[in-house]
């Protein structure tokens, strides 16, 4: 079973632009950069067979060997997804980069559950409404087709879709997603050994300097 990673290049300016202020751009990217190394760690340290990184962007030193870069298309997020898989293939489980808590354990978790006969698809729910980790045995560009991103309601409406294509659905532990600034707090909070909780705790203390 393989793990996909969908991620962005962490650029000033391009990632996670809603924790800025008060992280500046550059640190903003710098966040971004430690959970994408922390993701592809966890992942890498799993179970699974492959860890492919679907990359809107150019690679970097942040991205460890094994890892199998593929490049994202063009066009909205749900085709980006649609086409990962495509590229990929299932039975895989696929993940972002905003979920620098994630342990090989879940995603071993995740993976036993997607192995169980009976199981089609699993499904991890976001704790502001969206998903963080979707699984599939097959790839489906249907699973994602004209499912809205970033909504309050996208983990409701990704989870009907798998309903209506028949999917049976077994679900995996939530986690945070970090979008805000407060999110990145509770995050780091969680996993204080992590270098996304690392690099806060450094930029924090320059920020108090």
């Amino acid at each position: 079973m393989k793990v996909i990673v969908m991620a962005k290049e962490p650029m000033a300016g391009r990632v996670k632009t809603r924790l800025c202020p008060p992280c500046s751009p550059a640190d903003a990217a710098a966040l971004a950069e430690a959970a994408i190394a922390d993701t592809l760690d966890a992942a890498l340290a799993s179970g699974c067979d492959e860890v492919v990184l679907a990359l809107d962007g150019q690679p970097g030193s942040w991205v460890p060997a094994g890892a199998r870069v593929i490049a994202q298309v063009e066009g909205t997020f749900d085709h980006r997804l649609a086409a990962a898989w495509d590229v990929v293939g299932g039975p895989a489980v696929q993940i972002g980069m905003d979920t620098p808590q994630v342990t090989a354990s879940i995603l071993d978790s995740a993976m036993a559950l997607l192995g169980t006969d009976g199981v089609d698809a699993v499904l991890g729910d976001a704790l502001d409404g969206g998903w963080w980790i979707i699984g599939l045995r097959d790839a489906d560009a249907q699973v994602f087709a004209n499912v809205p991103m970033s909504q309050p309601d996208t983990g409701a409406r990704q989870r009907e879709r798998l309903a209506t294509l028949g999917l049976a659905v077994a679900d995996v532990v939530p986690l945070t997603d970090v979008d805000t600034y407060a999110d990145a707090e509770a995050v780091a909070a969680l996993a204080p050994t992590t270098r996304f909780a690392r690099a806060l705790r450094l930029q924090q203390a320059a920020m108090n300097a």
